[in-house]
């Protein structure tokens, strides 16, 4: 909800956030992603076509989290078609979307299994009506308010992985320590401690960079060279957290008791979502070190 809270008006920041704040309101969705445009947002097809007091949407979402269970939808969508805007940014506008109210009434929300514990879904949009009133800021200037809310979504999605990341440590370095074989306890093998320490040497690093882009956008500041940089930091963490506690546990890992397997599953989508390690290291090559655009 930073859009939201950045963007939105005065009747709509009172009406809904202290009700997300105080969780009568569930969850929220962020309907950004589609099947044909995938990370080129600039692409999408979504549209929102204005109609008296109502605008009518078109379109398809995918990768829409929580989306079943939510109460509230984000809708980034087009406006004004591709091809009469000046710039590429422009025509795109976002929506505050209560799906209370068009759940089966023009949005049709379908599951997608996948291979970790997460609540995804596609999303069809046929003829949705949704008040002229769920329109955050000026129609067209969607893109860079949506912009706010992904930085604050990377910032939230990293401090998820370096909580990940604290776990994978701890029990990483307690099986360690309780774990003898040949008569003494594994960790006191460097092979083995080595890969801990080094885990939680990244997870140290990652934390202090997420924290500061945390700190810059609560504060009003630009972010989004910190968000990104701590989003990658965070996702490359965990990652070698995972895979060192797999290795440290060895066969046990694999036994669903422990719940390693399903983590070391989940950690994986660090490094691919919100944004890949290879987006932002197009974002930090272009716009931090000010190389040539790669894309």
């Amino acid at each position: 909800m930073g859009t939201v809270l950045r963007h939105g008006n005065d009747e709509q920041k009172k009406h809904y956030l202290p009700k997300i704040a105080s969780g009568e309101l569930r969850l929220q969705a962020f309907g950004v992603t589609e099947p044909t445009s995938g990370t080129d947002t600039l692409s999408l097809r979504t549209m929102a076509v204005r109609d008296g007091d109502e605008y009518v949407v078109n379109g398809q979402k995918v990768w829409t989290s929580r989306a079943e269970h939510s109460d509230l939808m984000l809708l980034l969508a087009r406006t004004t078609p591709k091809d009469k805007v000046a710039k590429r940014t422009d025509g795109l506008s976002v929506f505050l979307v209560d799906m209370r109210a068009v759940k089966g009434k023009g949005m049709e929300i379908k599951p997608i299994r996948t291979m970790i514990n997460h609540n995804t879904t596609e999303i069809f949009y046929d003829n949705m009506r949704i008040p002229a009133s769920s329109l955050i800021g000026e129609e067209g200037k969607g893109f860079r308010y949506i912009l706010d809310g992904m930085n604050a979504e990377r910032v939230l999605v990293s401090a998820e992985a370096l909580g990940d990341c604290q776990w994978f440590a701890k029990m990483a370095s307690t099986y360690a320590t309780e774990r003898v074989v040949f008569g003494k306890p594994i960790g006191t093998n460097q092979g083995v401690q080595f890969p801990i320490a080094e885990a939680y040497a990244h997870f140290t690093g990652a934390q202090m960079m997420v924290q500061k882009a945390a700190a810059l956008f609560e504060a009003g500041l630009p972010c989004g060279a910190e968000a990104n940089i701590g989003k990658y930091l965070a996702g490359e963490a965990v990652w070698k957290a995972a895979d060192t506690c797999m290795q440290t546990y060895g066969g046990f890992a694999f036994a669903e008791e422990y719940h390693i397997e399903r983590k070391f599953r989940e950690a994986r989508i660090f490094r691919t979502a919100p944004i890949s390690s290879n987006l932002v290291l197009s974002f930090i090559a272009e716009h931090v070190l000010g190389m040539p655009r790669s894309y």
